[in-house]
């Protein structure tokens, strides 16, 4: 009897042990953007890959611009129409779950990429740089002319306007007076309008002495 005790308790200690990282979600999943999902309340940023940001233009063979941005976003809509079984892998600085992600058996990871709607994130996994090179031979999506990788982005972002030196954007937005810093999920779609009261911050003690808060991501 003390022996069966003895494994029941390891069990349990072995599950309490697990990371949390290592949960597997399934449900209905709402697409935040080309390379992030809402599922079973948690927010889960996809492994191994990189999807044009949210307003992000791309450029044709003959230099006309589209939105690459919106091609991705619409692209995990449709693969993510039915049931999404996500795994998650980890967790990345802005608390999302890093997770590969799964319609039937289909890694939606790499169809996004095999289809020109994501760029394989190279800084953290190969696992997709073949199918990457694929639809680059193929020209399909981002592949059809010129289009910065996201993370280049997302370091440019779009200072026009901005004063020199003042680089941080103060947005008004449904969610409140938020204020997103260079380099930040985000940062490069944010635009700022002064004559809806949106301003530009030098330093985030500026933008907190002034009320704004620190947008999420």
């Amino acid at each position: 009897m003390w022996g069966m005790l003895r494994i029941c308790s390891l069990l349990v200690l072995v599950v309490l042990m697990q990371p949390a990282e290592a949960q597997t979600l399934v449900g209905t999943a709402r697409v935040v953007d080309g390379d992030t999902l809402q599922l079973a309340g948690e927010r889960v940023r996809l492994f191994g890959i990189d999807a044009p940001e949210a307003g992000q233009t791309c450029h044709d063979a003959a230099g006309r611009g589209w939105d690459c941005g919106g091609f991705a976003t619409a692209a995990l809509v449709a693969l993510t129409a039915s049931e999404t079984r996500c795994e998650g892998q980890d967790r990345d600085r802005y608390g999302r779950l890093v997770a590969r992600c799964y319609a039937g058996k289909s890694d939606i990871g790499a169809a996004l990429v095999e289809a020109g709607a994501a760029f394989a994130y190279a800084r953290y996994s190969s696992d997709y740089l073949a199918l990457e090179a694929r639809a680059s031979a193929a020209r399909r999506g981002v592949w059809v002319g010129q289009a910065d990788r996201p993370e280049v982005q997302r370091a440019k972002g779009s200072t026009e306007g901005a004063p020199t030196g003042c680089t941080i954007k103060g947005n008004i937005s449904s969610n409140g007076q938020l204020y997103h810093l260079p380099g930040s999920r985000g940062y490069g779609a944010t635009r700022i309008d002064t004559a809806r009261g949106e301003r530009w911050f030098c330093s985030e003690d500026q933008a907190l002495a002034a009320g704004w808060v620190k947008a999420r991501g």
